[in-house]
Order: C-alpha cells, then structure tokens, then sequence
C-alpha cells in the first residue's frame, strides 16, 4: 500500500483511494454476491478464523451493501469459472472509524493487519451514524496495491 509518509488518520479525513485492475477468478455467483479468489495476500494458516481464499462483492456496487472492490465488467454478467478484473477505481471516501490493532487482527488472510480504516464515500450519506456496518475496510499494509492519500485532514481529531 502507497501511503503519504505513515500518516495518522483520523476519522472525518478525506482520502483518495485507487487500486490497479487484477485478474482474479469467479468462484460462485449468487444473487447478491459475485465471489472471487482473492488475488493478494494469502491464508493465514496459524489463524484462529477460516477463510478460504474467496472475496464476495456486491452484485449492486452502489446498493446498501457497498465495498471499494469493484470488477470492471457488469457483475451481473459474470459466471464461475470467468476471469475478470477486480480493483478499487479512483474515488474519494471520508473516514468514519479508525481500529488499531497490537496485536495485529486475526482475519485468516495474511499479512494480519495492524491499523484499519472504515471508509464511506464522500456522496454518500450515513445512515447509522457512521456505524462501520455500512462503510468498507482499507487495511493499512496489505498486499493489495491499494493508493491511499489524504486530501484533507480532520483537525478537530
């Protein structure tokens, strides 16, 4: 992850947030969910949690359930088995929670992340009050080649 020198974030900053399309490989699609193997980071295998290398993302990219990865073609149009491109495209999100973690968080991926950011994007309206239910998760330091820089900072914080 490309970071403006380990900057301490804070919620209520304003970050632009980008990440370079990479193949990945359709696993299963629901109504709801298209599900992916994973292209970065990798099983953690002394995790206490399960995972088995898949990603679910939202069928509707801009419905309730909301996450930064997006694939470049229509979800709706994907089958398993197809490859597709999965990325975060260049947009500008508000930090609504801030999590640090010593030590760092079993997720069962690895690297296990130390810092995480609960990110909304700036247009949209929060309706829970900025619950992190309805924002998605940057983890700081992962292997995916997520572009973070502050565009402005909260400095009430």
């Amino acid at each position: 992850m490309t970071q403006d020198s380990k900057p301490d974030y804070q919620v209520g900053d304003i970050l632009q947030v980008s990440c370079a399309p990479t193949p990945a490989q359709v696993t299963e699609v629901s109504r709801s969910y298209v599900s992916i193997e994973w292209p970065w980071g990798e099983v953690d295998p002394d995790s206490l949690e399960s995972w088995n290398g898949q990603f679910a993302l939202p069928v509707e990219p801009d419905g309730w359930e909301w996450s930064l990865f997006r694939t470049e073609q229509d979800p709706r149009t994907l089958k398993p088995g197809d490859t597709c491109l999965v990325g975060i495209p260049e947009m500008l999100v508000r930090v609504i929670d801030v999590g640090h973690y010593d030590p760092p968080m079993d997720t069962g991926r690895l690297p296990r992340p130390h810092t995480l950011l609960i990110v909304l994007p700036v247009d949209r309206p929060s309706v829970g009050g900025g619950c992190e239910e309805e924002g998605d998760t940057i983890e700081l330091d992962s292997t995916a080649p997520i572009s973070v820089e502050r565009i402005s900072q909260n400095e009430s914080g």
